[in-house]
């Protein structure tokens, strides 16, 4: 779709902006009584969000004509998400195994020479999602840590299912390793399928001579597609995203079933060791939270230097929602500065100028 909203999604947003401004007391009294589960408080104002989205007349997207669906997430991810300045937005094909896909390029200011580069991976159950939705992330990245960021656009199932997406995720980690200098870290880096895809280039290119990823950042990552935890009883309905949901994206990307136990699906059945030092952001009210800690825990065992930031009471895809409110942006910051921490101790790093 194009990157513009509508008219009625322009004064959604706006009408959203000025409630996640709101005084915390004022939002109680829209948000209601505070929902308490498995000792946690959802953020007030996160209960505010959804119980307006909630309350809004249509369809959940799984429920909707594919094209549409697409479309929907989309418009989400702008009326949530920020659009802060960076100097270079350019449009690039990267060629792989199977042709070429797209990508973006991000870098925070023309003059200022990058420190070192990210490939990032969006969202939406390897169904869903685009450069489109993951804008608002990648701009983050590039204007707070000075790194390039480069947004791949992956195919998606249900037109290209597994491991379709691993291919393309693969190769194109592969480019920007090759395009960026030697003496510069790359890392990659994911929200939900996007994280699960950073997890299986960890893995693939483990061994690669030009250079393994130097540095992964998961943002709630899909890591176990052949079962479900807790989280999923826990979360499963009325946080964002269901359990429903799941069934919807998994069914599409991994229709053969034996694929579920794939390692390049299922990340936590992997050979973890020797991968490349982690940050695991959790959300607290996640149907992925139980396997997203899982994960983190499977990598500390298998001696990869890995940190773990939960962000209690917040929902899935809070990255995608840092346009609005103020715990969203504070935690994606947080997640930002530990890039920058795990790209510092990085054998590449560069001698240049470094900024926080």
């Amino acid at each position: 779709m194009a990157e513009t909203l509508t008219g009625q999604q322009r004064i959604i947003r706006l009408v959203i902006k000025l409630l996640g401004a709101l005084p915390e007391p004022a939002q109680r009294l829209i948000a209601g009584k505070p929902t308490q589960i498995d000792g946690q408080i959802l953020l007030t104002e996160v209960q505010m969000a959804l119980r307006l989205l909630n309350a809004l007349p249509g369809s959940s997207f799984e429920e909707l004509p594919l094209a549409d669906a697409r479309a929907q997430v989309d418009a989400e991810a702008m009326i949530f998400g920020d659009h802060e300045h960076v100097d270079v937005v350019e449009e690039l094909r990267i060629p792989t195994r199977g042709g070429t896909i797209g990508a973006r390029r991000y870098q925070r200011a023309a003059s200022e020479r990058p420190w070192g580069a990210v490939t990032y991976f969006h969202g939406g159950g390897w169904v869903v999602g685009s450069l489109t939705s993951t804008d608002a992330v990648c701009r983050f990245l590039a204007a707070r840590t000075g790194l390039e960021v480069y947004s791949i656009d992956y195919r998606l199932a249900p037109e290209h299912p597994f491991p379709a997406a691993v291919h393309d995720a693969v190769d194109a980690y592969r480019w920007v390793r090759e395009r960026t200098a030697a003496n510069l870290p790359v890392a990659v880096a994911g929200d939900s399928a996007g994280g699960n895809l950073s997890a299986v280039v960890c893995a693939e290119a483990r061994d690669d001579t030009a250079g393994a990823p130097d540095f992964q950042l998961l943002f709630f990552p899909v890591a176990d597609a052949s079962r479900r935890t807790h989280s999923y009883e826990l979360f499963g309905d009325g946080y964002f995203l269901t359990a429903a949901q799941m069934d919807w994206y998994i069914a599409h990307y991994l229709p053969n079933p034996k694929d579920r136990y794939d390692p390049r699906a299922s990340p936590l059945l992997a050979d973890l060791a020797g991968q490349a030092p982690a940050h695991v952001a959790i959300s607290g009210f996640d149907v992925l939270r139980d396997e997203g800690l899982a994960y983190a825990t499977a990598l500390r065992a298998a001696g990869v230097p890995t940190t773990t930031q939960l962000v209690e009471g917040h929902i899935h895809a809070f990255v995608n929602a840092n346009g609005v409110g103020r715990h969203s942006s504070r935690a994606l910051a947080d997640s930002a500065a530990a890039l920058v921490r795990g790209l510092q101790r990085s054998p590449r790093r560069s001698t240049s100028q470094i900024s926080e």
